[in-house]
């Protein structure tokens, strides 16, 4: 069955695309949830102004994520933890992707979600770790942060 997307679906395509899918997953699924209406001739022109729509957005975002991504690269965001003494350099607590979230809103005045940051486990040391971000499919870039003994 051929629909429009009225939505972006995982593996199956972004909003405004015409797709052909099984006759089930559409009719029990997709146009149910309101994803996706049927495909047909008079939808055309709709599908268009909402891929238009889709383009635009995504240029203004992936803007945006460039643009912070500039900000933050030469950055080096750095967090106080409490750490063990002596030559371990452990932290009492672990960093986690809040935290850092957190030390980049205050120190780069810029605010990003934890769950673009990339980590795949809490930081539980000191010294410099440098932290995967996803702000856009197209922009990803990595952001230093020191941990330091407060």
């Amino acid at each position: 069955m051929r629909v429009v997307l009225r939505t972006d679906v995982d593996k199956v395509g972004k909003r405004g695309d015409i797709v052909e899918v099984a006759d089930g997953y559409a009719r029990n699924f997709l146009l149910p949830k309101g994803h996706a209406i049927s495909a047909t001739p008079g939808v055309q022109a709709q599908a268009d102004a909402m891929r238009r729509a889709r383009d635009l957005k995504d240029a203004k975002d992936r803007e945006a994520a460039e643009l912070v991504a500039r900000k933050l690269v030469p950055m080096v965001i750095r967090i106080p933890a409490r750490a063990g003494t002596g030559n371990q350099a452990k932290l009492f607590g672990s960093i986690t992707a809040s935290d850092v979230a957190e030390a980049v809103s205050d120190q780069a005045k810029v605010t990003i979600d934890r769950r673009r940051l990339q980590l795949d486990e809490p930081i539980k040391s000191l010294g410099t770790h440098e932290i995967p971000v996803k702000l856009h499919s197209d922009v990803e870039f990595r952001v230093t942060v020191e941990v330091v003994r407060q």
